[in-house]
């Protein structure tokens, strides 16, 4: 779900991966994009980084699990 999100924001969709290391209780989204699209990601004042974290939260309380987008350069 966060690719698609990810890939429909970004200017260079080929280089959009998404890593997903699982731990006990928490689960840690890696978000990977080009160095020029990272604001798209992230926006205005974190706005746009806040609402996929949310839609990520919806999913992961449903699984009853703890779940971190992390963005990485």
């Amino acid at each position: 779900m966060v690719e698609v999100i990810a890939r429909a924001l970004v200017d260079q969709p080929e280089q959009v991966s998404v890593r997903e290391v699982l731990g006990e209780n928490t689960t840690v989204i890696e978000l990977r994009v080009a160095k020029t699209d990272i604001g798209k990601i992230i926006g205005k004042e974190g706005k746009t980084a806040k609402a996929i974290r949310t839609i990520l939260l919806g999913g992961a309380t449903k699984l009853k699990r703890r779940t971190v987008l992390e963005i990485i350069e």
